[in-house]
């Protein structure tokens, strides 16, 4: 068989679209707005209760933190705070789901 060689595969569309782009440093009233918003969009009142704690825990350690800007290192930064806490793997996990509808707010669309 014959090997070709063509020219370099160009980067994925979605990765062009991230590059260059300012990340996002978020204050503590862009993240009031988000989680309000967070709550509204929850049916139940268990619901929004523990999402609502797991976000202000979130909220609590990152400005606590040096500033950082809220993407995917920020939020491993944070995994390995509940993983150091010893938390059970199901808590983390609901705590990440949480942070996730909190950055899905967050970023301006």
């Amino acid at each position: 068989m014959e090997r070709r060689f063509g020219r370099p595969r160009s980067m994925p569309e979605k990765h062009k679209a991230n590059r260059g782009k300012p990340k996002n440093v978020l204050r503590l009233p862009d993240l009031d707005h988000s989680k309000a918003s967070v709550l509204q969009s929850l049916g139940s009142v268990p619901s929004k209760r523990t999402y609502g704690f797991a976000i202000n825990d979130f909220i609590a350690w990152y400005c606590s933190e040096p500033r950082l800007a809220f993407g995917r290192t920020v939020v491993l930064r944070y995994r390995y705070e509940l993983e150091a806490r010893r938390l059970a793997p199901a808590t983390i996990n609901l705590r990440l789901a949480a942070v996730r509808r909190l950055a899905y707010e967050a970023v301006p669309r």
